[in-house]
């Protein structure tokens, strides 16, 4: 098992190595970066703003470039540190990264690792509550489907399981904010930011209140999607397990209905929902949640990380980048680890052997 463990954390380091080379080769490719911004927003041209298309940034910025003092963009680009040619920047870049620092925002005049941290709880809170809500709700309800397959009860449940799936996260965010939050004469829930603006002054329990409040709509936004795909991935699972013969065999037995399905089914059948957990959460964390935050007015990584990217704002890219694939594939090494705790029987340095 340490074995398996120590491969696995050694195979991280090429594949971030691997991924921040593809992106950088990508990044240097496009046109539009923060030189050509800067240079643009000298000349008072419009297209160095978010809004504006790169092409149109790049083609602006080296018309109005010819009109510059040339040692004017040579100081442009050592601010950039494009005065570097690019070999040497990955170079630089991949020894920072080695060291965990991520450098400092081209615009925000901040750190990377300090804005990483201001915004991570944000993220933090909306993956975490979300994945959790949805493996307490759907992982009961997929086996109760299972057992009573077929019943006036599956039919219902799978009725509303197939409409919630359907809709995409934003719109069900955009329907519960009409209903719920003052789009209609209820206004029971806020839509903006993550706590109110009196938070400080509140007690420990009205801070806690007021957390939960702020979290209620973006978290219920964000499970209906998944909660629809476990629950039945979780009925599929238990159903194909329930008609081997162990489970024929365990009731000949005589034992009872739930000693059979909690201590025979529920350990195989639930391998294939444990496969899905590190996807569910990284899906919840890095792809749903910026849609939610633009919505709701929350500023965590989703949207910081698509604001810098659109801005060029390349070490806040690179860095969140680098943070979010670490994430993921430790995430993934913990998925594989919870094989175990399901079932001991696996054994992953016999496997790897």
């Amino acid at each position: 098992m340490w074995g398996y463990i120590l491969r696995r954390l050694l195979l991280i380091i090429p594949t971030l190595v691997i991924i921040l080379l593809v992106n950088f080769v990508i990044i240097q490719a496009a046109p539009g970066g923060p030189v050509e911004q800067a240079i643009a927003h000298l000349q008072g041209i419009g297209g160095a703003s978010v809004g504006g298309g790169a092409s149109e940034t790049s083609s602006n910025a080296s018309r109005a470039s010819r009109g510059l003092d040339p040692q004017l963009i040579k100081d442009i680009e050592k601010q950039y540190g494009f005065d570097k040619p690019a070999h040497e920047r990955l170079w630089l870049m991949l020894k920072n990264y080695a060291q965990l620092d991520f450098g400092k925002s081209f615009f925000r005049g901040a750190t990377v690792t300090d804005l990483i941290l201001e915004k991570m709880p944000v993220t933090i809170s909306l993956g975490l509550w979300a994945t959790l809500i949805t493996y307490l709700v759907s992982i009961p309800l997929g086996i109760r489907k299972a057992v009573h397959h077929g019943s006036h009860f599956d039919i219902w449940s799978s009725t509303a399981i197939i409409i919630g799936y359907a809709m995409p996260a934003f719109l069900f965010a955009m329907f519960l904010i009409v209903v719920f939050a003052g789009g209609t004469s209820l206004n029971w829930f806020p839509v903006r930011g993550l706590v109110s603006d009196n938070f400080e002054s509140l007690s420990t329990l009205g801070k806690i209140a007021d957390y939960f409040w702020h979290l209620v709509l973006p978290v219920t936004a964000l499970v209906i999607g998944g909660f629809a795909t476990l629950t039945i991935l979780t009925k599929n699972s238990f159903l194909n397990e329930i008609t081997r013969q162990y489970v024929v065999t365990a009731r000949a037995k005589g034992l009872s209905e739930r000693r059979v399905l909690y201590g025979h089914v529920f350990r195989n059948a639930m391998l294939l929902v444990v496969s899905g957990i590190p996807q569910a959460f990284i899906s919840v964390f890095f792809a749903g949640s910026l849609l939610i935050e633009v919505i709701f007015s929350l500023d965590g990584l989703g949207r910081m990380s698509y604001e810098a990217a659109v801005s060029r704002d390349y070490p806040v890219v690179f860095g969140s980048l680098f943070i979010f694939t670490l994430f993921g594939l430790l995430i993934k090494l913990i998925g594989d680890l919870c094989y175990t705790l399901v079932d001991p029987r696996i054994d992953f340095a016999a496997r790897n052997a």
